[in-house]
């Protein structure tokens, strides 16, 4: 759907907030100026545009689901963040990496790719390639460790943040 479209097909009690919080947003990052206003509105505008087009009115977030996710998010970083200055500094590298593929239960589209890229986040494993089948190719530091059931509980937890378990992609 173009981004003129959704517009249209989208109520103005959906796009109201949006660009309101896109306002807030721009505001918080370059402070409020009124001589800056009006490119600030500018901005929101757009961004409000921009996201009727990538995101349904109907895409819906879950709180608890966010909260959830940040949280673990947060300490699997921690923790590989760890895990991969330990090993910088030891003397005797221990990595034996490599390639895993497992299979995504994200669906194909935009839910996917956002799965993929917050993944990409993460000390220790990078989503290199999807194929049309969901398959993913992942590169990690350690072929040792279980890359497959941590993929598969990120998933988890990241279909958990779309609040009907993203099973529209």
């Amino acid at each position: 759907m173009r981004g003129d479209a959704a517009l249209v097909a989208m109520p103005l009690a959906t796009l109201l907030p949006r660009g309101l919080c896109f306002l807030v947003a721009w505001i918080a990052l370059m402070g409020f100026g009124p001589e800056d206003l009006p490119v600030g509105i500018t901005a929101a505008a757009a961004a409000t545009w921009a996201s009727a087009a990538l995101w349904p009115p109907e895409g819906r977030l879950s709180p608890s689901g966010i909260a959830r996710f940040l949280m673990r998010f947060l300490m699997q970083s921690v923790n590989a963040g760890i895990d991969v200055a330990r090993r910088a500094c030891a003397r005797r590298v221990d990595l034996k990496p490599g390639f895993v593929t497992c299979r995504s239960a994200v669906p194909a589209g935009m839910a996917r790719d956002a799965s993929c890229a917050v993944m990409s986040l993460q000390p220790g494993k990078l989503p290199v390639a999807v194929a049309a089948d969901g398959t993913l190719l992942v590169h990690c530091l350690d072929l040792r460790e279980p890359v497959a059931e941590q993929l598969a509980a990120d998933e988890a937890a990241f279909c958990d943040v779309l609040a009907r378990g993203g099973r529209d992609g």
